[in-house]
Parts: structure tokens; sequence; C-alpha cells
């Protein structure tokens, strides 16, 4: 956590990964982010994963560390005017409203900017016309599921890593400060529309697999575990452990053949072939067949140990393949003697290692990570600083309903 964007208040509407990612980017840079939900909890609330035995949600606690909540009543008109009263509240640092609701409704952008011309919105959508999309099945059409797998493989094979989700979350924020600055030189509010689809196919473009499959005329080929386009892959060593090698520079390269010692034996490639695969990544990739049996013998003689010291000693870009589990009792930056992470106590009770923002600056301090909150935690709070609201006002809506205060 810093406090670059303090003074900064940010209402939150969302579920899902990537608009409340958004606001959660923000909140890890010191922004106030205020998160609206229904009386007991939205989509977000229950999702998996949960604590064993049908317990609260590390997906939901996850989304959330650092923010403030309030429970409303959504479906009566109170609450809805409760809501539209924080989006619009006045405040130099106020007026951002991240979202994934659907346009129009009480939630309408130009509904709300007509109580705050300098709202800016920014709306989280599945495809750029408004229809219904998520991470899933904006991938299924980007065409990486045909792309992933093993050669020869016949039909799609899914990321289990919302990419899509993660991507458009850390555009919102940045799409957001940019309105924001842009409001600061002029005065003007806007709606900013971020599709999951555009970021999708924004991505191709970037990376120039539009224009491969429109100059080629074909699609990109299974290709397993093989870093396109360069030398990359999984290899085994003597022990049973498995690495990911990728060598894309010269440097790289280089390094890989001194510790392994198969200078000559690709040298020999090399003069059969009528080839350099020291000038050129896509040649290493070209010839990868014949090049990938010689790695892998170099490696399987070598118990891991003697491997990792090996490549250590002559920098190649390499790591080990680990599970989850493996990584938090091996690796320092899965610890706290990673500045990013702190152990937090969460509402569900359980302390565990929690991220705080993955930069790192060199002119500002870190903050404490924070928890996130239980629903409806900062209700009365909320109401009373944000919207001037006394006591007896607040509990009156707490009374009929249309507002909701954390339980112990």
């Amino acid at each position: 956590m810093y406090s670059l964007l303090k003074g900064m208040r940010v209402i939150e509407g969302a579920s899902f990964v990537a608009a409340p990612s958004c606001a959660l980017h923000l909140a890890q840079m010191g922004a106030e982010v205020i998160r609206f939900d229904p009386i007991g909890g939205g989509p977000d609330f229950n999702r998996w994963p949960r604590v064993p035995d049908g317990g609260p949600s590390l997906y939901w606690e996850g989304l959330q560390k650092g923010k403030k909540s309030i429970a409303i009543d959504l479906g009566r008109p109170e609450g809805r005017e409760l809501v539209a009263a924080l989006v619009t509240a006045p405040g130099e640092g106020g007026g951002l409203f991240v979202t994934n609701f659907p346009r129009g409704g009480f939630l309408a952008h130009d509904k709300l900017a007509a109580r705050r011309p300098d709202l800016i919105t920014v709306r989280v959508q599945g495809w750029a016309d408004g229809t219904t999309g998520l991470d899933y099945t904006i991938n299924a059409v980007a065409g990486y599921p045909y792309n992933t797998g093993p050669e020869g493989h016949d039909g799609p094979i899914n990321h289990v890593m919302p990419g899509w989700d993660v991507a458009t979350g850390a555009l919102c924020a940045f799409h957001l400060l940019a309105a924001e600055r842009h409001r600061r030189a002029t005065g003007e509010g806007q709606e900013i529309a971020l599709p999951l689809s555009s970021v999708a196919f924004s991505t191709l473009g970037m990376l120039g697999q539009i224009a491969e499959v429109q100059t080629t005329g074909e699609d990109r080929p299974r290709i397993g575990n093989s870093v396109f386009g360069a030398f990359g892959r999984d290899f085994g060593c003597a022990t049973g452990e498995r690495v990911m090698v990728v060598a894309i520079t010269p440097k790289q390269w280089r390094g890989l053949l001194t510790a392994l010692d198969i200078a000559g034996p690709i040298a020999e490639l090399e003069a059969r072939l009528g080839v350099s695969f020291a000038r050129d990544e896509g040649t290493r990739f070209e010839h990868r067949a014949a090049i990938d049996p010689i790695v892998e013998a170099a490696t399987g003689r070598l118990p891991y140990a003697e491997l990792k010291a090996a490549f250590d000693a002559q920098d190649v870009c390499w790591g080990p393949y680990k599970d989850l589990s493996e990584s938090l009792r091996t690796e320092p930056e899965l610890s706290e003697a990673n500045p990013m992470m702190q152990t937090v106590r969460h509402p569900s009770g359980h302390a565990y290692l929690t991220p705080g923002s993955p930069a790192i600056y060199s002119g500002s301090s870190r903050t404490d990570v924070g928890a996130a909150p239980r629903l409806g935690q900062h209700t009365a709070e909320i109401l009373a600083g944000v919207l001037g609201m006394a006591d007896h006002e607040i509990g009156a809506l707490i009374e009929r309903g249309v507002v909701a205060i954390a339980k112990d």
C-alpha cells in the first residue's frame, strides 16, 4: 500500500474480477475506495475459493482488501438514491465511479452526471456492443484455446488464469487516472467503457497475431510448452524435477550452452544445417526439434542442485516448476521477506499472506496492507462522513432495512 492517491475517493459497485481489481489497484495506492453491496452480499460474496465447510469467501477477501464496505438494499428506491448520492457526492477528490453494472437504469452515467457534471465513470463491459461476456467466453473467440496445449491435441484448452479480467482491471485504473487528469485540466467528466473483448483484440494486434494470420492465411499451430518464435521449453533433470528454460538474447543463449557444456554439439548441428543459432532467436525456434534433444540429454544428466548451480553461474534465464504450496514454502518473494507481503487477519478469521501493491517506488514508503472489510462494516461511517447524515437518520435507515451494518 502507498499513499500517493490520498484524497481521492472512488465508489465501486461491481462483481467478478476486472472492475473490483481496478478499484483494488487504486486503494493500494492510497485512494479511499467505498464499495457498495446488496444487504447479504452480492454475486462475489460467497464465490470460491472459500474457507472449507462453507466458510467465507477467500476470493471476496482477496479483491476487497483495504476498501470500505456499505451494505444497501438496492431493490428499494431509498437504497438506489443512497448509491446515487454517494457516487455524486461533492468534493474535489470524489466523483469517481467504477462499475460493471450494465448501461442504463439508475446507474446510467448521464443520469448521475446530471447531478454531478464532472463525474467520471469507468464501466467494464463484456463486449463493445454491451452484450454479456466473461473472460472465458471472450478468450474462446480470441483464438488462444486453439493455440494452447500439446501438438496434435484436438479441441480447445482454456487457460486457468483469467488474463483478460486481470488486464482489464489494470487498464481501468490507468484510464480512470487519465480521465481524472483531464478533469483537473478542463473540469470535464466523462464515461469510459472498457470491454473485455476490446482488451483481448487489442492485445492480439499488439503482439502481431492479427497481422500474422492475415498475412500468412494460417492460424498459429499448437506447440506444446515451447515458446513461440524463440528457444524455450520445459526440460527434466536427473532427480525428476522439471525446469523452464528460455534463451531469447544472444547472451542467454551463450550462457545456456556454457552451463550445459553443449557448445560443441550445437556447433556441429549449426554446421550440418548451415545456420547460426547465436544470431537469430527465430532460427532456434525453427530448428527446436533438433535442438531440444541435445538440451534434454544435458539437463537429464544433472541432478537438480547441480543444474541450478550451473544455470545460476551463467545467468541462464530459467525457473523450476513448483505448485503453489511448494512455492509458499520455498520462494522468498512469496513470504514476508518481500516488502509487498504481510500476514493479515481478515474477516474470515484467518490470517494469511496478503500482497499490497506490486509496484516499488523509490521515493515513497509502503503503508500496511489493509484487511478486507466485513460486509457493511463502514455503513454508518460512510453515511455520516460522505453524505453528512445525522445519527438518528442513519438509525432510521438501519431500522427500516434500507442499509445494514456489519454483524460481529
